[in-house]
């Protein structure tokens, strides 16, 4: 590091960046220093205002005062870019995916070890309140001995509201990497790494149009599967049945694990503050909502970039880490491909966050 203050730089200039913005600006030892995107008028209006320099992706990567690259690109441009930053020596907070593929995710974890720097990915989610407190309810006991789970998402797909959805139909997309990374990470951190993987996979011939903005009525064309389901052996012995769609046009969600002593509803892992609730088996019809007792308040995407930060000065793994990112990516790749897949990646299931907890602390 170079200083007392995390000098940041961000690529990509998209939606989810007033996120990361509105969180970094929350920690007073976080400074963004720069922001670059592929039009460097999407960074320009980024940055204004700021005491933030707008640049091209070169210019970022070469700048050694930047400690941490954060990469908000599109799915498809996750392993390339976080290569690079690996390359330039800088440590890496990637949006999820880590990669397209498992072979891209391994290769980059290689490169980092090689190279001396951390990696880290999102989602970042499973250290808000809401999943920290179902996490800690599990590890103490509160529903007995964790034998299954259910995680259900569906919806129709993004392209009613997405101005441009290509890419959320290319490899690195669809609804197992778009939004089955929410899922499957809140599953890893409550109950451990997944072993083997069976599923099945489909894609519909359903027409897709863009339905807004300049590419209104645009044809989309579709390379990943639109719905897909498995069952996911963990190491554990628990056993997690995961179901994601774009092909859902009433919505669905749900994520729950089951006990022997009663039932944990995690709360929706897309998000930081929603609690969850807990049915116990000598009275399963009462749900209650559990208050919160662990996790990162009052900050969201954003915050397992800072909580990397602590972890380097501190020379331990960081929570949101790149091996757990890439452990997801090789569950991900197994529900798409459909089958029998044995999964080798393993990680270490991040430590609980202390309800409250600084993500700047070093001592955690």
């Amino acid at each position: 590091m170079n200083s007392e203050t995390l000098q940041i730089g961000i690529i990509g200039a998209g939606d989810i960046l007033r996120q990361y913005v509105k969180t970094f600006d929350a920690v007073p030892s976080v400074h963004i220093a720069a922001i670059a995107a592929a039009h460097i008028e999407r960074a320009q209006a980024a940055a204004a205002g700021r005491d933030t320099r707008a640049c091209t992706v070169d210019a970022l990567l070469a700048d050694q005062t930047i400690d941490l690259v954060v990469n908000l690109t599109p799915p498809p441009l996750h392993a390339q870019l976080n290569g690079a930053a690996i390359a330039a020596g800088k440590h890496v907070y990637s949006e999820k995916p880590l990669a397209a593929t498992p072979a891209e995710a391994d290769a980059l974890l290689a490169a980092a070890a090689k190279a001396g720097v951390t990696v880290g990915c999102a989602p970042d989610t499973f250290l808000g309140p809401g999943l920290q407190t179902t996490a800690r309810a599990l590890a103490d006991g509160m529903i007995g001995e964790p034998f299954a789970a259910m995680a259900i998402w569906g919806g129709s797909g993004p392209e009613p509201w997405h101005p441009n959805p290509q890419f959320f139909y290319e490899a690195g997309g669809g609804p197992v990497l778009d939004m089955g990374p929410y899922y499957v990470t809140a599953l890893v951190a409550h109950l451990g790494p997944v072993r083997a993987v069976h599923a099945c996979s489909r894609t519909t011939n359903r027409a897709r149009v863009v339905g807004s903005g300049p590419l209104k009525g645009t044809a989309l064309h579709v390379d990943v599967p639109t719905y897909a389901t498995a069952i996911l052996e963990h190491a554990s012995g628990v056993l997690s049945t995961v179901s994601l769609s774009f092909e859902t046009f009433a919505g669905m969600a749900g994520l729950e694990i089951y006990g022997t002593g009663g039932t944990l509803r995690l709360p929706d892992p897309n998000m930081f503050d929603l609690r969850g609730s807990v049915a116990l088996a000598d009275n399963p019809s009462a749900w209650g909502e559990l208050a919160p007792s662990g996790g990162y308040a009052d900050l969201g995407r954003g915050v397992g970039a800072v909580e990397l930060w602590a972890a380097v000065r501190a020379g331990r793994t960081p929570r949101a880490s790149g091996a757990m990112a890439a452990h997801v990516t090789h569950v991900l790749a197994a529900i798409n491909a459909g089958g029998d897949t044995s999964i080798d990646a393993q990680f270490t299931v991040p430590a609980l966050v202390p309800l409250g907890d600084d993500p700047t602390n070093t001592a955690v």
